[in-house]
């Protein structure tokens, strides 16, 4: 068996008036992140760790937001398709552990929808998928609110082929 660690982390900018997602659902907030796609940068930081663990580059290599294909995109596809890339490797998700670092809106009550959107896109049981969330004490871009960061880090496996 080849089991591998791989890490993401991604950053996007808030803005008013902006739809929020985080973990493949809407989160009701006066911000949103700017992007080229939804800008879920806990799902962007998931498919960075997803794909380096794998060595297939990063989220920005497959999925450029240069490629109109990708403008406004739902990142819950790009989850998929990433599972499917490290799955064509032969490699499944053991677990995953991920940090949201925001300083507003406390986001806990939003942590088990978050899991359960997440684990059925990789098709995994919930309990191996993590996600906890931080402020930063008001230090930062992110204390400020300009922004919002996510981490994850993932350990994937090599399955064997159904006889």
């Amino acid at each position: 068996m080849n089991i591998r660690i791989g890490y993401g982390y991604d950053v996007h900018q808030l803005e008013e008036g902006r739809e929020l997602f985080l973990g493949g659902i809407k989160i009701p907030h006066t911000k949103g992140c700017v992007a080229h796609s939804d800008g879920d940068v806990l799902i962007h930081a998931i498919c960075d760790a997803m794909l380096g663990a794998a060595a297939l580059r990063d989220i920005g290599y497959h999925f450029p937001d240069t490629d109109q294909e990708y403008k406004n995109i739902d990142s819950k596809i790009l989850l998929e398709k990433t599972k499917d890339l490290i799955s064509d490797k032969r490699y499944t998700l053991v677990n995953l552990d991920s940090t949201i670092c925001l300083q507003q809106p406390k986001i806990k009550d939003f942590i088990p929808e978050m899991v359960k959107t997440i684990a059925q896109i990789l098709c995994v049981e919930q309990d191996q998928i993590s996600i906890k969330a931080t402020t930063t004490e008001k230090l930062g871009f992110v204390g400020r609110e300009e922004g919002i960061a996510a981490h994850a880090v993932v350990l994937i496996q090599t399955f064997k082929e159904k006889a």
